[in-house]
C-alpha cells in the first residue's frame, strides 16, 4: 500500500470511529443527557450542533445560514482534496495532517446529511471551565490543523 493509501485508509478509520461513537451515543444518552466519567475532568453528554466546529455559527434553524455552512464545507472539503492529491508522498507530516482534516470534514458532514446537525459528546472541563462539546471528528480536525500549521511555519522559506 501506498503513504497515501495508507493515509486515505487512517482517515477511513477515523470516520467510522467517529460514526460508531455517535450512533453509541445517540442511542446510549437522551439529548443533553450527561455521565460523569471522570469527576472534575471528563463527562459524556448528548448534544447537537448545527453550526460549525465547536458550535460556532450554531444557527437555530436558520436554514440560509445551514446552506452557507454545507457550501462552505464542501468547498474546504474540496481544497483538502485537492492539496492531499497535490502532496508528495514523501510529506508525511503533511499527508497525515489533511487526512485528518478530511477525516474530521467528512464524519461532520455525514453527520449533516443524516441528521441535519451533529452529534457532540465529550466534555472536558476543569472547575467551571468547560471546553466547547466535541466530537471525534472535531478532534481530527483540530489535531490535523495543528500539525498542519505546524509543518507549514517549520519550512524553510523558498
Amino acid at each position: 500500500m501506498t503513504r497515501k493509501g495508507g493515509m486515505l485508509a487512517l482517515a477511513a478509520l477515523l470516520v467510522v470511529i467517529d460514526q460508531l461513537t455517535k450512533a453509541a451515543v445517540a442511542k446510549g444518552l437522551a439529548l443533553y443527557e450527561t455521565r460523569r466519567v471522570i469527576p472534575g475532568f471528563l463527562n459524556l453528554v448528548h448534544s447537537r450542533n448545527d453550526g460549525a466546529i465547536f458550535g460556532f455559527l450554531s444557527h437555530g434553524g436558520n436554514p440560509a445560514l445551514r446552506w452557507v455552512l454545507a457550501a462552505a464545507s464542501v468547498v474546504a472539503l474540496a481544497l483538502v482534496i485537492y492539496y492531499f492529491v497535490k502532496t508528495p508522498s514523501r510529506d508525511g507530516l503533511m499527508l497525515t495532517a489533511l487526512s485528518l482534516i478530511l477525516a474530521g470534514a467528512v464524519g461532520n458532514n455525514l453527520d449533516r446529511m443524516a441528521r441535519g446537525s451533529v452529534v457532540d459528546f465529550v466534555d472536558l472541563y476543569a472547575g467551571r471551565f468547560h471546553w466547547p462539546v466535541f466530537n471525534v471528528a472535531d478532534a481530527c480536525i483540530t489535531i490535523g490543523a495543528g500539525l498542519l500549521i505546524f509543518v507549514v511555519f517549520r519550512r524553510k522559506p523558498a
